[in-house]
This record gives structure tokens, sequence and C-alpha cells, in this order.
């Protein structure tokens, strides 16, 4: 029986090669198969790695593999837009060393986010057969439109919660109209960036004001129970990390799924401050 809880099962996919933790390639493949060896395995979602180093990865990872090792499973950055997306599938559906397990794509800046937003789905529909897919939209100019688009395709969306700017970081309401957008429409979304603690929080090093994983599933939580946007952005803004944790006690099983079946993981660059911070706030075994 799993140690993790079902609300955090493979929740934190792991980023560790991107900012800011920037951890070497082979170092990031060896750390990743010892989480996967671990107490904690089931916290943990697919590697992710960019198009331009999934080759060197998928090399990596076969030359470290056991006998018994199944395929390294990763989810894939592309780079290169809509044009990006066939090559890696390809690429992976014929490699015997890595399983793709999805993409990712940002849409480029441009004036109608929602043409973009077709030339990718486009391509995903060509090409993807078991794969799943996450369009990084972000929330400025049309971004409804593009997220029509998206939905209307059964694809997953991807919100960017931070970075290494302060401007990357979207405010509680931004973050509640499009967990509220998503729902509305039926779209599943992961996060990435900026969201590896459990809480709400300002970092004391840089000043940035962090959003708390916790806090987005239980405010996914909150609107599937019928929560306006303004209820949603409340709980984004919890900042105490007791009243989050028993909110999240409280859950029943099929709550837990439910949440998770829309908000279905988060990128993090580590994997240890997402797991240190759930078993401090007695929400798994440590």
């Amino acid at each position: 029986m799993s140690t993790v809880p079902a609300l955090f099962r493979h929740l934190v996919d792991d980023a560790s090669m991107f900012p800011p933790g920037n951890l070497p390639l082979a170092e990031a493949v060896a750390a990743h198969r010892a989480h996967l060896r671990s107490p904690y395995a089931d916290l943990v979602g697919p590697f992710v790695c960019t198009d331009d180093n999934l080759m060197q990865v998928a090399g990596t990872a076969r030359a470290e593999a056991g006998p018994e090792s199944a395929p390294f499973r990763v989810s894939v950055v592309i780079s290169g837009g809509a044009g990006g997306i066939e090559p890696v599938i390809r690429w992976g559906d014929r490699s015997q060393d890595v399983e793709v397990t999805a993409i990712e794509v940002r849409l480029r800046d441009e004036d109608d986010l929602s043409r973009n937003a077709l030339r990718v789905v486009r391509a995903c529909d060509d090409c993807l057969d078991e794969e799943s897919a996450y369009v990084e939209i972000g929330l400025e100019g049309a971004w409804e439109r593009a997220l029509d688009v998206v939905a209307d395709a059964g694809y997953a969306a991807k919100l960017r919660t931070g970075g290494l700017d302060a401007a990357l970081f979207p405010s509680e309401q931004q973050v509640a109209a499009f967990i509220t957008a998503c729902l509305d429409r039926e779209v599943a979304f992961k996060c990435t960036a900026g969201l590896h603690n459990a809480v709400r929080h300002t970092a004391a090093d840089t000043g940035f004001e962090h959003h708390g994983f916790l806090n987005v599933l239980l405010a996914t939580r909150a609107s599937l129970d019928g929560a306006n946007a303004d209820e949603v952005a409340a709980v984004l803004g919890e900042r105490d990390g007791d009243v989050l944790a028993a909110r999240a006690r409280e859950l029943s099983d099929d709550q837990a799924a439910s949440t998770r079946r829309w908000f279905t993981s988060f990128g993090s660059c580590s994997i240890e401050e997402p797991r240190t911070d759930l078993t401090t706030l007695r929400l798994m075994e440590d």
C-alpha cells in the first residue's frame, strides 16, 4: 500500500534540470531514479526535459538502467512551437529507453492566441496517441479564447505560476480566474514554476509572492464545490499551513480523486521541498 495519500500521488513532476535548480543532466537522471526507488515514489511524476535534450536524457537513462528497468518516463517541453511536436512523438515511439508520456508547449505571443492554439492542437491531433498534451496559454490578451480551442480539442492547459522575475508570478485573482475557466470548460491543467512549497508565502531571499501547491489543490476543490472566483482567490491567498492541512484531511477519497482529475500535477525543480512540506504538515509519512 502506498504511503502517499491519494491527493498527492504523482503530483510533483521532476523538473530538476530547470531553473532555479539547474541540476546537471546526469545528476538529474540519477536523482530521479533514486526518487522512484524511495518510500515516497508515488509522490513523483515523470521526468521533465526539453526536446533539445531528450536524446541525451535517453542515452543517460540507458547507461544507468538495470536489466529489469522500465523505460524512463518523460514529459517533454517543446521549444519550437507546433512544428516541434511530431518529431518528439515519433522519436519517442521508436525509443526503447524513454516513454514520452506528455508534451508541454507554450503558445507564442501574438495578437490572436487562439490561432496559435489551433495550430498546436492540430499538430497534436496528427500524432498523439496515448500521450497527454499541456498547452501553456498565459494570462494575457484573449487567453480565454485560446482555452476554448484547447477545450474543444480535448487537451489540457498549463499555467506558469512563477519564475525568476516577480512579474512572472500571477496574482491569486488571476490564478482563480484560470482555475475557474478551466473547470467551466472541463479542461484539466498542470502548473509550473514557483510552486514547490505547499503554502503561499513571501520568499525571504527575493521578496516574491509564491503560491502554494496545497492552496491550488484546495482552490480547485473549492471551485468544484461551487465557490465563486473571489472565494477561490481567498483559498489561494491563505497563508496558514495548519488551516490548509486541516481542510486537506477533511477531503474524502472521492473528493481527492476528482480534485486531481483536474489539477493533475505541477513541475518542480525540487522533489525534496514538496515532500518536506507535506511531512511537516503531517499530510504524508516521513
